[in-house]
């Protein structure tokens, strides 16, 4: 597994990705993508949207599907009317817990700040001084190496912690807590202030802060929609949001695309845009932004063969990363336990990447793929979610009336042909770009050995982006700078350059351009030396394999093409 610092480096040194504001002190959870990044991104959702829409073909049943089906696309706007997001549920329901250190004044995901702790810093090395005050019997009291570290690397590390505030009465009320039993657990739990919640009214203590150790205050609701405002006046009239998500405009619009473009069900409205979450606690280099790039597909299809068009996209998808070099034991399908399925959903899945930011044996979230039953579209048309859930809070307007409720607009789907009348239920295949990109960055970051001319072994930094996602296809080199090479080069060069994103570089020594190129993630180099001068052959290298080949100049654009199908 690789070292995350040493990819966040790679990023940056060779334009995938920078700090957003950087020259400013950056914005947290933000992320520019530079001239390599914006590349491999834009390939990412390219390939998405061929495999997924373009090249489609509907007039075949495909591999697993129940029947033959139509795909279609949309782009909706990222400001929409405040109404969708109330019927939506996301106005009410929309939440995460947060709670803030009364020390430092930050700001924490509740649900996140016990891994956050078992990560920090001052955790583990209180931790480590702990474990010098341990005894067969308990904890000791007044140790000696407790006292040093709350007086050393405490005062540095977490100077909001209670202990190393006053470790002497710190160690007196812990010295009374042991006598009373409860154990060397319960005693280094006080040390860490941390709640124990088998026991809380036993130790009355609460979650330490990550960052400094401070007191943390009792979790609060806090919505993570971003507020705006449209028009000239600001007040509550005028309140929109940036949409968090980009299904509901697809949903909105249903019956848009279903008169427009003559689609029969089953068919699916795909869609790729910005999204916006003002997360707690963004982290994990892109894992979580505030700003993301989704691509969803709202599928709609008959109640009854719902069932088989879930596992249809739940296994076509898990199908689509693999083809694309995300493979192996980091990569799993993992369907939700009924206790983790939404109210309206009869059957989640989650692809799943082991990113090495998280703990051995831990994955995190590329794209969920769920049935999401009737719920969309019927919240659109009622105004209100389902009995499972709580009522929403309708707010009167200045006459009386509700001011939120549903579109009144009947979102039903009749058959034309057998002349039948439901509401479709619908799969939601939702993935982010930006997770793909990082997933795929951390696949082919790869170290290897090579020898250099002399024979000796070197180590080599290779990323083995699958050439569909290269961001660059092909790099032109003239060996040296003078015979007639550049001029070659330059032929070979402008031939590709109208079929492919390619690279030409004639500066430094050859073995360094091929290194520059392999950071790059470039499958192909092409290199023009004395013998091209004779011949009209250059040399073509593979990235992956070092293997090199002679090619006519006049043939490259057809070498290229077939290697990269």
């Amino acid at each position: 597994m690789i070292e995350m610092e040493k990819l966040v480096s790679l990023c940056k040194r060779r334009g995938f990705l920078f700090q957003s504001s950087e020259i400013y002190g950056g914005l947290n959870g933000f992320w520019d993508y530079g001239p390599l990044g914006v590349e491999l991104k834009r390939n990412i959702k390219d390939a998405w949207w061929r495999d997924m829409i373009t090249g489609h073909d509907d007039s075949t049943v495909q591999p697993g599907a129940p029947e033959t089906y139509e795909m279609t696309g949309l782009d909706s706007t990222i400001i929409m009317h405040p109404q969708v997001w109330k019927c939506s549920g996301h106005y009410d329901l929309f939440h995460d817990y947060m709670q803030t250190c009364r020390q430092c004044k930050k700001l924490f995901r509740a649900d996140h700040v016990g891994n956050m702790l078992a990560e920090s810093e001052w955790v583990q090395s209180l931790t480590a001084a702990c474990q010098g005050a341990m005894a067969d019997d308990g904890i000791r009291v007044d140790p000696p190496s407790l006292l040093k570290w709350a007086k050393g690397k405490g005062k540095k590390a977490a100077p909001g912690l209670a202990f190393v505030r006053d470790p002497e009465a710190m160690l007196t009320w812990l010295a009374d807590e042991v006598e009373k039993g409860p154990g060397a657990e319960l005693g280094i739990m006080a040390l860490l202030q941390y709640l124990a919640t088998e026991q809380p009214a036993q130790t009355g203590l609460q979650m330490p802060c990550p960052e400094c150790g401070g007191d943390l205050t009792e979790p609060r609701e806090f919505n993570l929609m971003f507020e705006t405002y449209t028009g000239a006046v600001r007040d509550e009239t005028s309140k929109a949001f940036l949409r968090p998500e980009t299904a509901q405009g697809i949903f909105v619009n249903f019956k848009n695309v279903l008169d427009s473009s003559r689609v029969r069900i089953p068919f699916g409205i795909a869609q790729i845009g910005k999204s916006f979450r003002n997360e707690i606690t963004p982290r994990n280099f892109t894992f979580r932004s505030r700003e993301f790039e989704q691509m969803e597909i709202e599928f709609f299809c008959h109640p009854d063969s719902s069932a088989d068009w879930y596992r249809y996209w739940r296994d076509r998808r898990m199908q689509w990363y693999t083809k694309l070099g995300l493979a192996g034991e980091r990569l799993r399908l993992r369907e939700h336990a009924a206790e983790e399925l939404s109210h309206y959903s009869t059957g989640t899945a989650d692809i799943e990447y082991a990113f090495p930011f998280l703990q051995p044996g831990d994955f995190g979230e590329l794209e969920g793929i769920a049935h999401r039953g009737d719920f969309d579209l019927r919240s659109h048309m009622e105004g209100k979610l389902d009995e499972k859930t709580r009522p929403l809070q309708v707010e009167l307007g200045p006459d009386g009336k509700p001011k939120w409720k549903g579109s009144g607009r009947d979102l039903t789907y009749r058959d034309d042909l057998s002349g039948e009348r439901y509401t479709p239920h619908v799969i939601e295949p939702s993935a982010g770009a930006d997770r793909a990109a990082l997933a795929f960055l951390c696949e082919a970051y790869t170290e290897d050995q090579v020898p250099d001319d002399k024979g000796t072994m070197q180590q080599r930094l290779v990323m083995k982006l699958h050439p569909r996602l290269a961001p660059i296809k092909a790099a032109v080199f003239p060996l040296v700078k003078k015979d007639g090479m550049p001029d070659v080069a330059k032929e070979i060069y402008r031939a590709l350059k109208v079929h492919f994103p390619v690279f030409y570089d004639e500066k430094s020594a050859v073995g360094r351009r091929y290194r520059r190129q392999d950071e790059a993630g470039t499958p192909y180099c092409i290199t023009v030396d004395g013998q091209t001068l004779q011949d009209r052959t250059v040399t073509f290298r593979d990235r992956d394999t070092l293997q090199q080949w002679r090619v006519k100049v006049d043939d490259c654009v057809d070498e290229l093409r077939q290697r990269l199908q």
